[in-house]
Formats: structure tokens, C-alpha cells, sequence
């Protein structure tokens, strides 16, 4: 019988070490697929929500920025970034609504602008200023 240095704690982590490797890779896909399936039942309820005009006052606008940085396996280093863009209406109810929209449509908001807000669910639609 041969002498082992570390009294078969070899074997143990043969054993233990694919058991988390599979634990890890069912808990990321088993997220992506949760993701996918709330994303796939919010555009349901979207669609079977009706198509909504209400007066409203656009009140605010805000941006969300993530950065990204990817090693590329040498010493450089590739950063990147994504903006995610959303404007807040007020409807006359007192009521606010905050939906994301369009980088083009961030640019044409402008605050206390008020008209007519197209909404469907919790869908943006569009936003038509009043002409005064």
C-alpha cells in the first residue's frame, strides 16, 4: 500500500469539486432562465394591457450607465459601456409613471413639458408635446 501526503484528501476533492461546478453552472443557467421567463410574462401582460393616451407632464429624466471591462488575455484591457434611458411622467391624477425609452427621445424630452403620454402596460409608446 502506498504512503499518500495528504491522507486521501486527493479523493475527497475529486468528489466535492464537480459537485460545485455542477451546483454553479444550474444556479447561472437556472437565473438566465427565471430572467427569460419574467422578461417573456412582462411582454405578455404588456400586449393584453390596452393602448392608454392620458394627458401628462413629463417631470424628470435620468440615465443608467454600465461599464464593462473585458481582459483580452494580454495586458490590455477593452472597456465599454451601455446607457439605459428613462423619463417620468406625471398624469393628472397625481400619479408618476417612469418607463424606459429611446436615446432619441431622451434627447426631445424636456422637463415640465406637458401633452399627451402613449402608453401601453409598462411599455412606452411615445410622447406627443402640446403645441401652445
Amino acid at each position: 500500500m502506498g504512503f499518500s501526503p495528504f491522507g486521501g484528501f486527493g479523493d475527497i476533492m475529486f468528489t466535492i469539486v464537480p459537485v460545485f461546478v455542477i451546483i454553479g453552472f444550474i444556479f447561472v443557467f437556472g437565473t438566465i432562465i427565471a430572467h427569460l421567463i419574467k422578461s417573456a410574462k412582462q411582454w405578455k401582460r404588456n400586449n393584453e394591457s390596452p393602448i392608454l393616451t392620458v394627458d401628462a407632464t413629463m417631470v424628470t429624466k435620468r440615465t443608467d450607465v454600465h461599464h464593462y471591462h473585458h481582459n483580452t488575455g494580454t495586458d490590455m484591457q477593452h472597456v465599454s459601456s451601455s446607457t439605459t434611458y428613462y423619463a417620468t411622467f406625471q398624469v393628472t391624477s397625481g400619479d408618476r409613471l417612469e418607463f424606459k425609452i429611446h436615446d432619441i427621445e431622451y434627447g426631445m424630452l424636456v422637463e415640465n413639458d406637458m401633452g399627451r403620454l402613449t402608453f401601453q402596460g409598462t411599455r412606452y409608446l411615445g410622447f406627443e408635446r402640446n403645441r401652445s
